[in-house]
């Protein structure tokens, strides 16, 4: 298998602050991988280095095989969107249309002009006027039409409705399956987008919690809820990572798979076992409550 993104033990630190703590991480060519954790995780950190804007305190780095600090010839295969760009002030959508192809050697004009369509991008209205949606719209356009071998979305539905959402997913399904390239995509919006991944990585404070195919990642944990003493029972022996209890009544997540014995134990004591979403897991991995020591779960691909 081939990979763009290839991380090896990197560490980041901003002073006495690490954004980064150790973290493996492999991403296959031609695929789209979900960046999900809390603010403040570490995923903005990983873009920017895989971007070459930033570059690690420690370990390795490549994309396509090659280091990208300073390294013009692997940035020019990379796009990086993110959720704060900026433009100059008098700029236009006339003149992100004029500019963009020179710096995207894959840019589709064609691809470009479906997307100001079916956005609605304004067309004269100063890009310093436009709306949070809009900006999110251009950013998305300058994503996919660059058509670049990596394709970095930092947040990008910012402002988007919920059609210009769907707009959004439908156009980056069809023009990837038409031409195969590598997205990582980091959102909050996971109930939405989980449809789009083939890999996940959930982060939390600086560290890989989950690095699983999105078909394994629901293997990652369960859930059971039930009397408050019959659950603690089922939970006994495995990290709970997120606990929420009314009355006598408690639902936890727990990291795992529940073997055969807890699922006879949880039919007798009537405890519902269940799997959960990949929004409750996310949540499970960033809540502050966790008492469960960081450590990364992998199924299917390199942690």
């Amino acid at each position: 298998m081939s990979y763009a993104i290839d991380i090896l033990n990197v560490t980041r630190a901003f002073g006495s602050r690490t954004a980064l703590d150790d973290i493996t991480l492999r991403v296959a060519e031609h695929s789209i991988c979900g960046l999900l954790g809390r603010n403040g995780a570490g995923k903005t950190t990983i873009m920017s280095i895989l971007a070459g804007q930033d570059r690690p305190t420690s370990g390795r780095v490549e994309v396509f095989g090659r280091r990208p600090f300073e390294n013009d010839a692997v940035l020019a295969k990379v796009s990086f969107i993110r959720d704060n760009q900026r433009y100059p002030d008098r700029y236009c959508l006339e003149h992100v249309l004029r500019i963009a192809p020179v710096f995207a050697a894959n840019w589709s004009e064609d691809l470009a002009e479906e997307l100001v369509d079916g956005f609605r991008i304004p067309a004269k209205t100063p890009i310093k006027r436009f709306s949070r949606g809009q900006l999110s719209s251009v950013a998305i356009l300058l994503g996919l039409a660059s058509r670049a071998p990596l394709t970095l979305f930092d947040e990008p539905y910012l402002g988007l409705d919920v059609t210009a959402r769907a707009f959004f997913h439908d156009a980056l399904l069809r023009d990837y399956s038409a031409h195969p390239r590598t997205f990582v995509l980091s959102t909050h919006l996971i109930e939405e987008s989980e449809a789009l991944f083939d890999q996940v990585v959930i982060l939390d404070a600086g560290r890989i919690r989950v690095n699983a195919s999105i078909d394994d990642s629901h293997e990652c944990a369960f859930t059971a809820r039930g009397n408050s003493d019959a659950v603690d029972h089922i939970a006994r022996g495995y990290p709970v990572l997120q606990t929420h209890a009314i009355g006598a009544l408690k639902s936890v997540v727990i990291e795992g798979a529940p073997d055969d014995e807890v699922l006879a134990q949880a039919h007798q004591l009537g405890v519902s076992v269940g799997t959960p979403s990949l929004q409750e897991l996310v949540a499970a991995y960033g809540a502050d409550t966790s008492p469960v020591t960081p450590r990364a779960i992998s199924k299917g691909t390199r942690a």
